[in-house]
């Protein structure tokens, strides 16, 4: 008998939000939840530790392999969360990724409260302001599958009720919603934050 299963994807720079929104949205559908970073720390899976950016270095590969273990024995909705997902994920098992966006603004402020350092913060805003999740998605995925979402501003039970109405249906799914150079040239604050980035 033929596993049926709705796997969902949601991506996005640290600081997002990807885990307290995947986690309501997992109560919410009594989904499924993997968390890619637990994942690596559970089973050792990271290669060694880059300690300039204070970060696990992640064997991609046998994450990929674990998950898809995990998926062979899973039926139902399973939304798998991490800023590296759409590589570990074969994409013909995947009905919609999700990328989360934030006003760099607002993710220097989440940034900082976590205590990022200055090189760590500065290289994830960097991200953020050159759409890296969403390339990344946009390149690894079927397209047609990509939906972005603009979560600055938003609480978690606002941008929940987003995401279900995109699950739904009722929410067109496109990308290319986000212009945070624009944004802030406009707004005129871009410099600084490209002073910084350099």
């Amino acid at each position: 008998m033929k596993i049926i299963r709705q796997i969902i994807l949601i991506t996005g720079t640290p600081g997002v939000g990807k885990t307290t929104i995947s986690k309501k949205l997992a109560s919410i559908l009594n989904a499924g939840y993997i968390n890619l970073t637990e994942i690596i720390k559970e089973k050792n899976l990271d290669t060694s530790i880059d300690n300039d950016r204070e970060t696990l270095v992640v064997d991609t590969e046998n994450v990929s392999k674990i998950i898809q273990e995990t998926l062979d024995k899973t039926e139902g909705i399973i939304i798998i969360e991490g800023h590296f997902v759409v590589f570990v994920v074969p994409k013909n098992e995947v009905d919609i990724v999700l990328v989360l966006r934030r006003d760099p603004r607002e993710l220097r402020d989440e940034l900082q409260k976590r205590g990022y350092n200055d090189k760590k913060l500065w290289e994830n805003i960097t991200a953020e302001l050159l759409d890296v999740c969403l390339v990344d998605a946009l390149s690894s995925s079927d397209i047609s599958k990509v939906c972005e979402l603009d979560v600055s501003g938003k609480n978690i039970d606002s941008v929940v009720e987003e995401v279900i109405f995109v699950l739904n249906n009722r929410k067109e799914w496109k990308y290319g919603v986000v212009d945070w150079l624009g944004k802030l040239e406009l707004e005129g604050q871009l410099e600084e934050y490209l002073t910084k980035t350099d």
